[in-house]
This record gives C-alpha cells, sequence and structure tokens, in this order.
C-alpha cells in the first residue's frame, strides 16, 4: 500500500533534546508510521540525526533535507538570540527548496510544524498546497500586573507582543496563514479564538506534545524528611519563576521541610538570583542552570512534586514528562497543555491577580507536602500517561491530516 506523501517543515527536529526540538522530532518519527515524509530541517541538526538513524534497526520513511545559511550571513546568530530573523530568512531562502522538492517527487501536502508560532513565516509555495499548520500558538498574553515585575527588556518586549497580537486582524501575514491552511492544529483555547470566524472551521485544539513510552513509570512516593518540587524551563520573565519563587517563600514559612530547585537558564537569571537573595533562600532554592538530559531526568525522578508556572502555553514538555514518570504537577490554567490533566493528578490553578495567585500557588505547595495525597495523585497520573503516550498520539496526529486531506 503507497502512502501518502507529505512535505514537514521543521526547523527545530532533533532527537534526543527537549523543549521543541525533541517534540518537532517525536511527531516527524510518528508521522513517518503513516506518510512517506520529506523533512527540512537545519543542516546543524544532520550529524545527530544521521548518527541516531544509524544506530536503528528499524528503517523510517523519511528523507531528510538540510539547510542553513552560509556562515558568513549568520555570525549574528547564537543560540536563541538572534532566532526570529534567522527562521524569517530561513523561510524564505528555503522556498526554493520547499518547490523543488514537492514538484519533483509529486508531494501534496505541505506540513509547517516547527516553529509553533503563528506570528512566524511560513513557505510561499507551501501555503499554496494541502497546508497543515502547527500545532501553533503564539499569541497568549502577559497581563500588565504580571509584566510590571519585569526587567525594562522583558516590558518592552511584551509591549511589542501585546501591540502585535491586538492587531492581527488586520496582520497580512498572519490572515494569509489563517485563509490558505486547511487545517490549523492550535495548542491552546487563546489560539483557536485568535483564529478569524470564517477559517475557524478548519481549526482544533491539539496539543504538541505527548508521553515518551521510554520514561514510563509508577512512582514510589517514599515518606521523606524533606520534600522536593522541581521546575523546568528557560529563564524567560513570562514563564513565572518570579512568582513561584515569591510562594515558595510563603509555604516554606509554613513548613520548612520544602526545597525547591530550578533548571534553566535565560536572560532573567541575574534578577531570579537576586530575588532568592533578598529572600535569603539560597539553602532552600537551588538553581542547577543548564543540565544535560540525563541529569535533568534524574533530577525528574527525584522529585516529589513538579510544578509548571507559566502564565502562558509553555514547558509542556517538562509536563509531559511528569506525567510519565508518575509525578504530581501544580500547574496554571493555560487552555493547552492543561486538557492533558485532571483534578486527580495535578493542581491546576486558575489565573487571576498576581497576588491571589502567589497565595494559591503557596497554598498548593503546602498541600503536596502530604504523603497521601501525592500517592494517590501518582496513581491516577500514572494511568493517565497510559492514555496519553507519543505511539497513540501519532495514530491522531496521522487521523486528523488524512481526515481533513480526504475531505
Amino acid at each position: 500500500m503507497n502512502k501518502e506523501k507529505v512535505f514537514v517543515s521543521a526547523y527545530a527536529c532533533e532527537p534526543n533534546k527537549g523543549s521543541e526540538i525533541g517534540v518537532g522530532w517525536n511527531w516527524v518519527i510518528q508521522m513517518s508510521k503513516e506518510f512517506e515524509l520529506w523533512v527540512l530541517t537545519r543542516k546543524s541538526n544532520q550529524l545527530n540525526i544521521e548518527n541516531w538513524l544509524n544506530r536503528q534497526n528499524e528503517q523510517y520513511d523519511i528523507h531528510f533535507v538540510y539547510y542553513d545559511m552560509p556562515k558568513v550571513l549568520r555570525f549574528w546568530k547564537k543560540g536563541l538570540r538572534g532566532v526570529r530573523t534567522y527562521y524569517t530568512l530561513w523561510q524564505m531562502l528555503t522556498n526554493r527548496i520547499v518547490k523543488e522538492t514537492m514538484q519533483k517527487n509529486d508531494i501534496q501536502i505541505y506540513h509547517l510544524l516547527t516553529y509553533g508560532n503563528s506570528l512566524w513565516k511560513a513557505s510561499r509555495y507551501g501555503m499554496k498546497q494541502f497546508f497543515v499548520w502547527g500545532p501553533t500558538g503564539g499569541v497568549d498574553l502577559i497581563p500588565r500586573r504580571f509584566a510590571a515585575y519585569y526587567g525594562v527588556k522583558f516590558r518592552v518586549r511584551e509591549m511589542i507582543r501585546t501591540l502585535v497580537i491586538h492587531t492581527l486582524p488586520i496582520n497580512l501575514g498572519f490572515q494569509k496563514r489563517c485563509r490558505n491552511a486547511n487545517l490549523i492544529l492550535c495548542k491552546s483555547d487563546s489560539m483557536f479564538e485568535a483564529i478569524p470566524q470564517q477559517h475557524r472551521h478548519k481549526a482544533k485544539i491539539f496539543t504538541d506534545c505527548a508521553v515518551n513510552e521510554e520514561l514510563l513509570q509508577e512512582n514510589i512516593v517514599e515518606e521523606r524528611d524533606t520534600i522536593r518540587y522541581v521546575t523546568v524551563g528557560r529563564l524567560d520573565a513570562w514563564r513565572n519563576f518570579d512568582v513561584l519563587i515569591e510562594a515558595f517563600c510563603k509555604a516554606y514559612q509554613k513548613n520548612p521541610k520544602i526545597r525547591l530547585e530550578i533548571v534553566g537558564e535565560g536572560r532573567d537569571e541575574n534578577r531570579l538570583k537576586s530575588l532568592i537573595r533578598i529572600r535569603k533562600m539560597e539553602d532552600v532554592i537551588d538553581m542547577h542552570g543548564q543540565v544535560s538530559m540525563e541529569e535533568y531526568y534524574a533530577l525528574m525522578r527525584n522529585a516529589d512534586v513538579v510544578v509548571n508556572s507559566s502564565y502562558k502555553e509553555g514547558a509542556v514538555t517538562m509536563a509531559f514528562d511528569s506525567m510519565a514518570m508518575g509525578k504530581p504537577l501544580i500547574g496554571i490554567e493555560t487552555g493547552g497543555y492543561t486538557k492533558n490533566f485532571t483534578e486527580k493528578s495535578s493542581m491546576i490553578l486558575p489565573r487571576g491577580e498576581r497576588k491571589e495567585l502567589i497565595e494559591e500557588l503557596s497554598k498548593a505547595i503546602i498541600l503536596m507536602t502530604d504523603r497521601e495525597r501525592r500517592l494517590q495523585m501518582s496513581k491516577e497520573t500514572y494511568k493517565i500517561a497510559c492514555e496519553n503516550t507519543w505511539d497513540k498520539k501519532g495514530k491522531e496526529i496521522c487521523r486528523e491530516i488524512l481526515e481533513a486531506y480526504r475531505q
């Protein structure tokens, strides 16, 4: 039986990585079970991809196409610095590759997978084919009452983002992508609501992450003298690490047997360290910086509770890894990934005023010190994890695309 052919634009796609890069990789692997894929990604990902494929016994129906701009034209890009500009140029310069590859191989379906930001460009040629867009997002807003606590650069950046999002109805690029898309996979309710009414029938709420089967394990809830809370993510202001620190300080006053571990690096690091120092919590809150995947998994397995304090859709991979390991989760309602968790497996707090959120987060931290509560939540979390694996997610991905294509 011949498979349908799909061209996938996956700028961020690499094995054995977390965050969006890992999501891109897992998504592609799952799609290859149903489709024959041509995957366009960065050339800097090539060595890791080929090494991984060479170690596998199974053959994957994937043809990788690699492209990076010459070094002389990307000297200014370092890590995530300048990524939006680079990504925009990358999409523009690879449009010819998309067109030639799709025409040469008679490919009708174009899927813009990563980056999953609806404000960023897509291939001009790809959008004119059967266009699958997403999972995409990037339209969640941070309330001014939260942004007021950010550093100057983050406040300015958030003001610009807010302006851009409020002007989506007259954003020609966004409107064109909505019009051309045949299937729009939305990461959150806010993304769904941002789609113009006349195109909303093509949109579905669709989380971009799932549980890694290799991590699946029932959690042994031990009786400990110290309860360990872990949170992971890039240290950007919008992820609310400052709110979590404030809440943890309040909780510590009621129960000094708790510890918080923050994993990640980013531009907000100095502000967060200063906040911890001012609160005299250096012995209670550890900042690990960037760690290897092995260290990350070790910290997660040793955690009693995982916390995702992001006010908008973010740190989703960490949330699903916590699910895989049977760890109770404390999170904030985002209208996206939180739909995969239940009241019995997590404590998902409503959005609200900053002061109220700190208070509610502090209460949740204290409630999670109860071993029996953690034990019951862990059991429920493991059950949910078994229903949210990448294998099951892959079947759902392929079904959505095929049903839309064959309509």
